[in-house]
């Protein structure tokens, strides 16, 4: 959530940001105004409640002495009583101003930084190139087909075991799909980020500090607990659970950074239709993913979202794709996040350009909805900064690679990074 400070000191600049995010799910103005009046009535309520609470230890600690001089102390006790029932009154009222605007709180977006453009994809800013765009001598096929000519994956039984939007790695597809996750895995192992298997299965509370909630609370895959009342989801992205790995924590700034990757299955609902240049496993509800984290401090964050980009970037060029990295505008970046840049690659059969990852920094803005600090050397506690990036996900990752790699006969080269993965083999074709 945003530091109230910033709202408080100027805020037409925080309604300027939302406007440049386009932020349409709200009436942000609004919200910004009605958490100025709720912060007003806050410190008036808990003015007045400490100054009952003054005059009520002082009339108690009078009592005694007016008790023991004999004079009629009703008029005390009398005045007791209302003290009572005015701080019950002020506790109520606090308590339903703090919900509200706890939750008004927790419905703002992070606001973008100032360099970003505003507005929405139209004005993202295509930053730098790699490599050239690939090109065939014969009439190259879509992934979906070479993938069931090879062996690669059955569309038709994926969809039997689990509905519309889902496939099944078989053969040398799932030791083609296994072969890209080790490569990410054994690279962030070698650049020194620590390796997490978190929970698939998360309680909101994470949602909520990565920011995924309660904005988007209806597009994850909530389960039941027959046994209590608590909220459990599918993670969409293991960012909400490394995001929450130190919530209601201080940690020592000599802790700072810490570098995280996780594998997990990502679970979605990608509700809405599909754009017929979309078919195979390029949107679905389960795809495999590697996701890079850091915490940070504040002075940091810059420098580390640098990294986070070039990793992405490497990881792409080593696969030998032609790609492009590109600075999102401010209304094209998710809610929780201040900045993005996206790691795009062709994917032949598409006629463009399809983001395989996200880097991303949200500044402050996880870190207090999940009120996450460290202490400095000089004994100051600040909030920490978050960062994300895809490391990578391969449900675009590898319909590009089969694509792209296609050759006349309908066989596929192996990157050359994968092979020592799939024993040495170079070339896959059909059995």
């Amino acid at each position: 959530m945003l530091d109230i400070k910033r709202i408080k000191e100027d805020p037409e600049a925080v309604k300027a940001g939302f406007r440049a995010k386009e932020v349409g799910w709200i009436d942000c103005d609004a919200t910004v105004d009605r958490i100025l009046e709720l912060d007003e009535q806050r410190r008036k309520l808990i003015a007045s409640t400490e100054e009952r609470k003054a005059r009520q230890n002082k009339v108690s600690k009078e009592i005694p002495a007016l008790k023991k001089a004999g004079k009629d102390v009703a008029p005390i006790f009398a005045e007791m009583a209302e003290l009572k029932a005015a701080l019950a009154e002020d506790a109520a009222k606090l308590d339903a101003v703090l919900a509200e605007y706890r939750t008004a709180m927790l419905s703002l977006p992070n606001l973008p930084d100032p360099d970003l453009k505003p507005g929405g994809k139209e004005n993202n800013e295509p930053l730098r190139y790699f490599g050239e765009p690939h090109k065939f001598d014969f009439e190259p096929k879509h992934h979906v087909d070479l993938c069931a000519d090879l062996g690669l994956i059955d569309y038709e039984r994926g969809v039997k075991l689990a509905g519309t939007g889902n496939w099944m790695y078989t053969g040398m597809g799932a030791r083609l799909e296994w072969a890209l996750l080790n490569y990410f895995i054994d690279t962030h192992i070698a650049d020194g980020y620590e390796f997490i298997l978190p929970p698939h299965m998360l309680e909101y509370k994470c949602g909520e500090t990565a920011g995924q909630f309660p904005k988007f609370a209806d597009e994850v895959y909530k389960i039941a607990n027959p046994t209590d009342d608590r909220i459990h989801y599918m993670l969409p992205t293991a960012e909400a659970a490394l995001a929450s790995v130190y919530r209601d924590e201080i940690l020592s700034e000599a802790d700072l950074p810490r570098k995280f990757f996780a594998y997990t299955p990502c679970f979605r609902r990608e509700a809405g239709s599909h754009r017929a240049d979309e078919r195979g496993m390029v949107r679905g509800h389960q795809f495999n993913k590697v996701e890079m984290f850091q915490y940070t401090r504040p002075e940091d964050s810059d420098a580390a979202f640098d990294e986070l980009v070039r990793k992405a970037e490497n990881l792409v060029k080593d696969l030998g794709f032609h790609f492009r990295t590109v600075k999102l505008a401010a209304g094209d970046c998710s809610a929780s996040m201040a900045r993005t840049y996206d790691i795009e690659i062709q994917i032949p059969s598409m006629n463009g350009y399809k983001e395989v990852s996200s880097v991303s920094n949200a500044r402050d803005y996880q870190a207090r909805r999940g009120n996450i600090r460290f202490r400095r050397a000089d004994g100051k506690i600040d909030f920490v900064h978050t960062l994300n990036g895809s490391g990578l996900a391969t449900s675009r990752i590898f319909p590009a690679m089969v694509e792209q790699n296609q050759r006349a006969d309908g066989s596929i080269t192996v990157p050359e990074v994968l092979r020592k993965y799939l024993g040495g083999l170079e070339v896959i074709e059909k059995k």
